[in-house]
């Protein structure tokens, strides 16, 4: 069967294609305009007689130049701050040099490790390369260190050097990024197959995130002469992947890439994750887990991070705390019973933010108001609640205050920093039972992959999408960039209410 043929690329009756309507509710499929079609493309237009290969080459090099410099500032920045720290008298020549040879080993180790322009990555793939990278130079320092007659003294400021950097690059290395988009330059064609029903989701998706380096580019066509000349580089195939035997051979010679799509955190896709490269002989199947040890380190990290910030935050939570009071007299604090791992009940710690009698006043608004009810059906959740405390609860839920009691849970050892949020059981019965089972796999998190991208605008089914790709690909890093990405996510205040 051929791979073009729509009965091969069109998805069965899978949890992609039956329970989780994206495209529908994404992009709807006639409005995705054919491949033929001329697409912008600054920097093609500019080169039109150049040959395709040495033109994304060129596009390449552009961008990774762009990248480098931004790092380059970013060690720039990171030495301003360094030096003003040291103590007077450290400035000098052995410094300077130290400073510029950590910072260009980091570079050269960043380029060895694909960041450079680091297209189709995720940004906690982005954090652990950068990150060994820096700790390797930091070892090599520390060697130095020992070495060298004054290396003791260059120690410890280099190591700072090198975090510091690690801390502003993030920044710099998204405007770099937005500014390469901006020229035109970010980014490399790719046409997505994945049949009639699954493509403009897949268009949509990497078009909203531009940055993962994929412009997409749909394609219906059965065959691949409908392709024009000089079109994309890159093959992007999601969907029914049994029948690519036949038809791979003759991609690999038309496409400078093939890439058999695993699934987005907001779209199920196909579940194949390709090998590490290193004697693997092919792609294999893989379920989420997770090791003792790596419990172990997460268990240290939550201890670690809860203990002092639960002493940083007392005087606000006390605050919090004595304004509810004031205006609605009774408990402050809120438990709630919600499912944790292995199904044990976790009695979830929240500052309360609505009126003692909350469950009275919703029955009354769902019986006055049949479209409130559907609201609250779709994402458990009122944009217009009129439960909620004036002024302090609105205060509290947008900012997230009233979780941070949970902070104590986490001492406790019920729940973790970053996880699937526990819900409550009228929540989980909307969702399906294989997919509660996979949530009571992983310890609930105070945070977590859709908090920080949908929060409340998220609906049932992107919930379990988003929760369901957290599971699949749990890692230490991929929970580093989680909490990163937390506090910014609360200050922009999107879909919190």
């Amino acid at each position: 069967m051929s791979l073009f043929a729509s009965p091969a690329m069109t998805p069965g009756p899978s949890k992609a294609s039956t329970t989780n309507d994206v495209t529908s509710r994404t992009i709807p499929a006639g409005s995705v305009p054919p491949i033929a079609a001329k697409t912008a493309d600054p920097f093609a237009q500019a080169a039109l007689n150049m040959p395709v290969a040495l033109r994304r080459r060129l596009a390449r090099l552009a961008t990774s130049s762009f990248l480098v410099a931004g790092d380059i500032a970013s060690y720039l920045i990171a030495y301003f701050v360094v030096l003003s720290l040291l103590p007077s008298g450290s400035e000098g020549t052995m410094v300077e040099r130290t400073f510029t040879i950590a910072a260009f080993a980091a570079i050269v180790l960043y380029a060895s490790a694909g960041l450079y322009p680091g297209y189709r990555l995720h940004d906690h793939e982005h954090l652990r390369r950068r990150t060994i990278a820096a700790v390797k130079v930091a070892v090599l320092t520390a060697f130095g260190a020992i070495i060298l007659p004054e290396g003791e003294r260059l120690l410890l400021s280099t190591i700072g050097f090198l975090a510091l950097g690690l801390i502003v690059q993030p920044v710099v290395h998204w405007l770099a990024r937005c500014l390469c988009w901006k020229l035109g330059i970010w980014g490399e064609r790719a046409v997505v197959i994945g049949g009639c029903n699954l493509t403009p989701a897949l268009v949509a998706h990497f078009k909203n995130h531009w940055q993962h380096g994929i412009r997409p580019e749909p394609f219906f066509s059965d065959t691949l002469e409908a392709l024009p000349d000089g079109g994309p580089s890159i093959a992007v195939i999601a969907g029914d992947t049994g029948s690519l035997g036949p038809d791979l051979a003759a991609m690999r010679r038309r496409f400078a890439e093939v890439i058999l799509l695993s699934d987005t955190p907001s779209l199920k896709v196909s579940g194949l994750r390709p090998a590490d490269v290193g004697g693997e002989i092919g792609i294999r199947l893989t379920t989420g887990g997770s090791s003792v040890n790596s419990d172990l380190v997460r268990r240290i990290l939550d201890l670690a991070i809860a203990i002092p910030a639960m002493i940083v935050v007392a005087p606000f939570i006390a605050f919090a705390a004595a304004a509810i009071y004031a205006i609605d007299p009774g408990p402050v604090f809120f438990r709630h019973t919600r499912e944790g791992r292995s199904g044990k009940p976790v009695h979830v710690l929240k500052l309360r933010t609505m009126y003692q009698d909350a469950e009275q006043r919703l029955e009354a608004l769902f019986r006055d108001n049949p479209t409130m009810r559907a609201e609250w059906l779709s994402h458990f959740k009122l944009k217009d609640d009129p439960r909620i405390l004036p002024v302090i609860g609105h205060m509290l839920r947008a900012s997230s205050i009233d979780e941070l009691p949970q902070l104590a849970n986490i001492i406790a050892g019920q729940m973790a920093i970053v996880g699937p949020r526990p819900f409550p059981e009228y929540h989980l019965l909307a969702m399906d039972g294989e997919f509660r089972n996979k949530r009571r796999s992983v310890t609930p998190g105070l945070t977590g992959l859709w908090q920080i991208s949908e929060r409340s605008n998220a609906d049932i089914e992107l919930q379990q999408q988003l929760d369901e790709f957290y599971i699949d690909n749990r890692s230490l890093w991929l929970d580093c960039q989680i909490l990163l990405s937390t506090i910014p996510a609360v200050f922009k205040r999107r879909g919190a209410y």
